[in-house]
């Protein structure tokens, strides 16, 4: 008997002009304070899908996200690739990101998990005999390395952004300034047109 995979989440599940901004591979100390900056001053929750080893390092930074109101997510402890990994292995690395995420915010639900690179393979089963929801994405403008200029990836993001949707974009990794700008314009002339911003059901 085979059993049916777990569906990705690639929208957020809620009606109406609704968008989820979701931020892979922080905590980053210069980009991650930023953008909860702007989140902070717009009143917007996001979801954080968290790089193990950065949560290691700064775990002052997950416990202002989680005290700022957003939503955790488990993205592996060194962000790589485990689409050709065995079950047993890839249990054992989402285990240790979340022990990191638990000693950095003890009890805080971690209900999301997002692969590296979006390269699945079987990792949305462990992800859901672990708790966790495997969350993907409707949007991503590609703000990684090379980082466009925040004008650009603005323009991506209006063009792009579906009713319902999910954005990936990135708060660590790089050099996330660009990014950080353009969310600080995106919001507002979203509100502006009516969305409204929530995290995924």
């Amino acid at each position: 008997m085979t059993t049916t995979p777990p569906r990705l989440v690639e929208h957020t599940g809620v009606p109406g002009r609704t968008l989820a901004l979701t931020f892979d591979d922080g905590p980053h100390p210069d980009s991650t304070p930023a953008l909860l900056d702007v989140l902070a001053r717009h009143g917007v929750r996001a979801v954080f899908c968290l790089w193990g080893e950065h949560v290691r390092q700064h775990p002052e930074l997950v416990r202002r996200t989680v005290a700022d109101g957003h939503v955790l997510g488990n993205h592996s402890l060194h962000h790589d690739d485990l689409s050709a990994w065995d079950a047993e292995r890839v249990e054992a690395d989402l285990r240790a990101t979340a022990a990191a995420i638990d000693a950095a915010v003890p009890g805080v639900a971690v209900p999301w998990f997002r692969a590296p690179f979006g390269a699945w393979g079987g990792t949305p089963q462990v992800a859901a005999r672990l708790g966790m929801r495997s969350l993907a994405w409707s949007l991503a403008v590609a703000d990684w390395d090379p980082p466009p200029a925040a004008d650009e990836l603005l323009e991506r993001l209006e063009r792009g952004v579906t009713a319902g949707g999910v954005v990936l974009l990135h708060d660590g990794g790089g050099d996330r300034s660009a990014t950080v700008e353009a969310v600080d314009r995106l919001i507002p002339r979203l509100l502006a047109a009516g969305w409204t911003f929530t995290v995924p059901a």
